[in-house]
């Protein structure tokens, strides 16, 4: 499995951006994709993410009502459209996947539960 992370950039508060990531090798099996992001001198943490098979979606409260992650209808591509940007949400941006082991597993908030990372798109927000 490889992901591949862009859309990244330099934006003023109260603006948006479209980060995209896609991915290959994910063919026929159940994988929950999520984002992640990492501050400087903090440590990762979890943003959204979407069930298989276009399932649930779930959000960190932060960015609730402001972010909306989707998947392309091959579900070669997720995005996460941001919006109403702060400059806390500056970041650098990590998409995540993990195959889903069980139908009841909930969704992994967790980065130590992911397996397959792209390597990151850096997300600037100016005041």
């Amino acid at each position: 499995v490889q992901l591949q992370a862009s859309g990244g950039g330099l934006v003023q508060a109260g603006g948006s951006l479209r980060l995209s990531c896609s991915h290959s090798g994910m063919i026929f099996m159940p994988y929950y994709m999520s984002w992640f992001r990492q501050a400087p001198g903090k440590e990762r943490e979890f943003v959204a993410a979407v069930a298989p098979r276009g399932g649930v979606t779930d959000y960190a409260d932060p960015v609730k009502g402001r972010f909306t992650i989707s998947t392309d209808k091959a579900e070669k591509t997720m995005y996460l459209q941001t919006s109403s940007l702060k400059p806390e949400d500056t970041a650098v941006y990590y998409c995540a996947t993990k195959l889903r082991t069980s139908p009841l597993e909930v969704v992994p908030r967790t980065p130590d539960r992911y397996g397959y990372w792209g390597q990151g798109t850096l997300v600037t927000v100016s005041s």
